[in-house]
């Protein structure tokens, strides 16, 4: 392999994961939710209203993980919303989420309008020594910002609870049947609210990450379809926690590759190439439509599913 292939590979992988990582926090958060049996469409929402408030605050304070300390909350607390309706009011979960969603894109541009024109610092790289002298995966993989970090050990720990934990084992059973799970003591309600904030939390931190690390600028609707994306993946994924992780890589680099070939002067329309991931989510959906039976096998049987205990 020449050396200027392994140089593109090495900087196209290194793209991607900077792409990935928002889509990770987005997407184990939801899940999370939806493996408790909740369908949260406001994943969107909760990530924008997450952005705006983790660069105000960097703004304000010049640190960026007040920033996205900040932006965890704001997305908790719009996911309180959701919860407050869809669980305990008993809402219907699709429109509601709908419904999250808009609130959070109004909401945000409200937000922003001052903040249009503004900046925050670079964040620093930290290589892993050793591990980043691996050929091609080394400079993507573990030469990364603190927060890049931070997403990937959340995802592996998340794989883990879920698999190996009896909280895991709680929100499964209360997915799979919330009333089995509350017959022998489980609560279906605190668990699907503490589920539902952890995906907002997850979402705030995933828009803090595209406000500071990725753009380091304000502009609104920055989220740019992403949120929607990480709830595609969630099902691309056949709601396994390790398969996501790597979904979030495969759309991470598909974003990459767009930029990459902007970055090349490659010949092809600019509209094109950022439209890529969308593209992509619809031939994963049509992909997922086609095999039906058996992606909905693996989701949680009571999806979407309302619960009154």
């Amino acid at each position: 392999m020449s050396t200027e292939l392994i140089l593109s590979l090495t900087s196209l992988l290194a793209i991607g994961l900077g792409y990935a990582i928002p889509l990770i926090f987005a997407s184990m958060g939801e899940l999370v939710v939806e493996k408790s049996g909740v369908l949260n469409l406001g994943v969107e929402g909760m990530m924008i209203v997450g952005a705006v408030t983790a660069f105000s605050v960097t703004v304000d304070t010049g640190s960026v993980w007040l920033g996205l300390l900040a932006g965890g909350i704001a997305g908790t607390l719009i996911s309180v919303i959701f919860a407050v309706l869809a669980i305990h009011l008993l809402t219907r979960q699709v429109p509601t989420g709908l419904a999250l969603t808009i609130f959070g894109l109004g909401l945000s541009g409200y937000l922003g309008k001052d903040l249009v024109g503004k900046t925050v610092p670079d964040s620093i790289v930290y290589p892993v020594p050793i591990l980043k002298e691996i050929p091609i995966l080394g400079d993507s993989l573990f030469t990364q910002t603190l927060p890049g970090y931070l997403a990937i050990i959340i995802g592996l720990v998340v794989v883990y609870v879920l698999a190996k934990t009896r909280i895991g084992l709680i929100v499964r059973a209360v997915g799979e049947s919330p009333e089995v799970a509350h017959s022998i003591g489980f609560s279906v309600r605190k668990t699907r609210y503490a589920a539902t904030l952890f995906g907002g939390l997850m979402a705030g931190l995933g828009g803090g990450y595209i406000a500071l690390i990725q753009q380091k600028f304000w502009v609104e609707n920055m989220t740019a379809g992403i949120g929607w994306i990480a709830l595609i993946l969630v099902v691309f994924s056949s709601w396994k926690p390790f398969r996501l992780i790597l979904g979030a890589i495969f759309f991470g680099i598909i974003s990459g590759l767009s930029f990459y070939m902007q970055a090349k002067n490659y010949p092809i329309n600019p509209n094109l190439l950022n439209s890529m991931p969308f593209i992509a989510s619809m031939v994963v959906l049509c992909i997922t439509s086609a095999n039906s039976k058996r992606s909905s096998a693996n989701a949680p049987a009571s999806l979407g599913q309302s619960y009154h205990s």
